[in-house]
């Protein structure tokens, strides 16, 4: 039959993203990713290279995503169906472009890891990312910042006259454009995804890149891939070469032959056909292989421990079942970072479809009959030759122009595109897709000058690139504009500059806590304890009688109190410390109030707090309360300076 492309509605009981983090990512990532300096000896040359090439710095200018919950309730997401009789996907441009389901329908058989809920965890670079399914993951070594944004997407022509779905947006961290095309031919057993990744700078760009896909993680389920040794990734954050299949007593081929969770990525030999398939007891399960571009494989495992267990029940609901990865990347391991040069481009083509194998020799004794197995099995259902065929088939239309819309992404890629002169086509940036978050950047781009917000709101999100350094250095030294030229510059490492900046907007400033509290953070690299807990206060002092109330000023508020909080009681002052808590107990209540929780509202202040730094005239106490109950304001809480009822002058 012929494909099919449709709009849908996915509903799943989803806990809420929440608003982003406020506060400019002026801290180094955790570093969980970052191998240990007595493991890079020995390394293969290479590896050592491009471990060496690049690392993220900052996650500047993305915004961290921590205002994410647990309490779920059904929601719907704006899916994408395709269908060609053999094969139904389901993709969601809302989330990174996240294939949800991938389901064989002749067998009725889901060949994912399907995740029956929506639920944020702090696992992506950046924070909010959700498990299940397949993902697009490019950036720096993690869970692309992107785990949770909304991407372009829209119908293009495809290869065999159908159509395919284009998702395309531009990656900050990297300043790279990027695109995914999924084209399922008609009556194909196997999805085909295009991926890719362009370089419009004069400079060159480090690239990452891994496709991540959940399988579920049955006893019996055994991953296979070309290799026989890997390299092997704990969160002891070492790198060592194990033989395949079996190390230290146990068959790690088999996700639950792990105690702990670990990553394995296999040495693919530069001859061999790149692939990866999960299989169960019974030889079923799902296969990818790809064009050689994207040389490597790795299975990662939560393993068999309580550890691992309790992640996966975090991650989902209890009693759902659990899931390994298994994932295809650039470089042999994702601690390294691939040289693209200005000008230039990288791009491959995937496939995903179903496998089945002779299950005897998939789960026997003999590493190589088993791999074997698959092997042929694979070339008989996707030859090597057909899927290069549908590689240069699919380049003939990465350039094709979008038709209709699917789906809408950020505005950044719109701005870069407009500044830059960039000329990319198939993946059109629109002036129109440009929103209040870039219009003061755009300003300054046309204008020389950053402008000053209409009205008194948290700052805007930061630009750090070095064109935009370069505008803000020579646009007038008004307070916000040092903020942001500080921000830019703790980027590029130039922390004393970045300190200067900040000082010198902080002496005029009306709204001082933004450039406070990144003085507070550059003490706290310097050691200055006691310093970085007085900027604290007075930054988190500043911002509470500033706030206007709304999504924006509790996200402050509460991003703030918490580092602010972590600083004071570091310093020892606990009074301190104390005051900030119960300004976020009021922040709680009055989010609890709006959600409709009203016990959980009334709680807050039964349990009892006070606000030292309670403005006169402040009524924020009585406003809470006469939303939560008709019961009298308790007496400890009422600091009303006008009749009940009186409307300000």
């Amino acid at each position: 039959m012929a494909t099919t492309v449709r709009r849908a509605l996915l509903t799943l009981p989803a806990a809420p993203l929440g608003p982003d983090n406020p506060l400019p990512a002026l801290r180094a990532p955790d570093g969980v990713h970052e191998l240990d300096e007595r493991s890079r000896h020995g390394l293969p040359r290479d590896m050592a290279r491009q471990i060496g090439h690049e690392p993220l710095r900052s996650l500047l200018p993305v915004r961290v995503r921590d205002g994410y919950g647990r309490e779920r309730a059904e929601r719907e997401f704006e899916a994408v169906v395709l269908d060609n009789g053999r094969l139904r996907v389901t993709v969601l441009p809302g989330l990174g472009g996240r294939i949800h389901s991938l389901v064989h329908l002749p067998t009725g058989r889901e060949l994912l890891y399907r995740n029956p809920v929506f639920q944020p965890a702090n696992f992506a670079l950046n924070g909010a990312w959700f498990s299940g399914g397949i993902e697009w993951n490019i950036g720096a070594t993690g869970h692309t910042t992107l785990s949770c944004a909304p991407l372009h997407a829209a119908l293009v022509p495809a290869p065999d006259g159908g159509e395919m779905v284009r998702m395309w947006e531009w990656e900050r961290l990297r300043d790279l454009p990027f695109q995914v095309d999924l084209w399922l031919p008609a009556d194909s057993g196997f999805l085909y995804v295009g991926v890719r990744v362009r370089n419009p700078h004069e400079r060159p760009a480090p690239v990452y890149w891994w496709s991540n896909t959940a399988v579920p993680e049955d006893p019996g389920t055994r991953v296979l891939a070309p290799a026989e040794e890997a390299w092997h990734f704990g969160y002891e954050r070492t790198l060592r070469r194990i033989p395949v299949p079996r190390w230290e007593d146990a068959d790690r081929t088999y996700p639950l032959g792990s105690a702990h969770p670990a990553d394995f990525f296999y040495e693919v030999q530069d001859e061999a056909r790149p692939w990866i398939a999960s299989l169960d007891a019974d030889g079923h399960g799902l296969v990818q292989a790809s064009t050689r571009l994207l040389r490597g494989r790795k299975l990662f495992v939560w393993g068999a421990g309580g550890g691992g267990r309790r992640w996966q029940e975090w991650l989902t609901e209890p009693g759902t079942g659990g899931y390994a990865e298994i994932q295809a990347g650039l470089a042999r391991t994702q601690l390294e970072h691939v040289r693209l040069e200005a000008g230039a481009e990288f791009s491959w083509l995937e496939a995903y479809g179903p496998l089945s194998a002779d299950p005897s020799a998939v789960h026997g004794a003999d590493w190589a009959a088993a791999r074997g197995a698959a092997s042929a099995a694979l070339d008989a259902a996707l030859p090597s030759a057909a899927l290069e065929a549908a590689y240069g088939a699919w380049r003939g239309r990465a350039d094709a122009e979008p038709g209709e819309r699917l789906a809408e992404g950020s505005g950044w890629g719109a701005l870069e595109v407009l500044c830059g002169g960039f000329k990319l086509p198939g993946t059109p940036f629109p002036e129109s897709t440009l929103g209040e978050a870039q219009r003061p950047w755009l300003e300054l781009w046309r204008t020389g000058l950053f402008p000053a917000p209409r009205k008194v709101v948290p700052p805007g999100e930061a630009l750090v690139a070095p064109h935009w350094r370069d505008m803000l250095e020579t646009a007038p030294a008004d307070p916000l504009t040092e903020y942001h030229l500080g921000v830019a510059q703790w980027h590029a490492g130039d922390i004393a500059q970045a300190v200067r900046s900040w000082e010198r907007g902080l002496a005029l400033a009306p709204s001082r806590w933004p450039l406070l509290r990144a003085l507070a953070v550059a003490d706290e690299l310097a050691g200055d304890r006691e310093r970085a807990a007085d900027r604290y206060a007075e930054a988190f002092d500043d911002l509470a009688g500033e706030s206007r109330g709304g999504e924006r000023w509790e996200a402050a508020e509460s991003a703030l109190g918490r580092e602010a909080m972590t600083a004071l009681l570091a310093a020892g002052r606990l009074a301190a410390a104390r005051s900030v808590w119960d300004r976020l107990r009021l922040l709680a209540a009055r989010l609890l109030a709006a959600e409709g929780h009203v016990g959980a509202a009334r709680r807050v202040f039964e349990d009892g707090f006070e606000l030292p730094d309670l403005r006169e005239g402040e009524e924020t106490l009585s406003e809470i309360w006469s939303a939560l109950t008709d019961a009298p304001l308790p007496a400890a809480y009422d600091f009303r300076m006008r009749p009940p009822g009186q409307a300000l002058s």
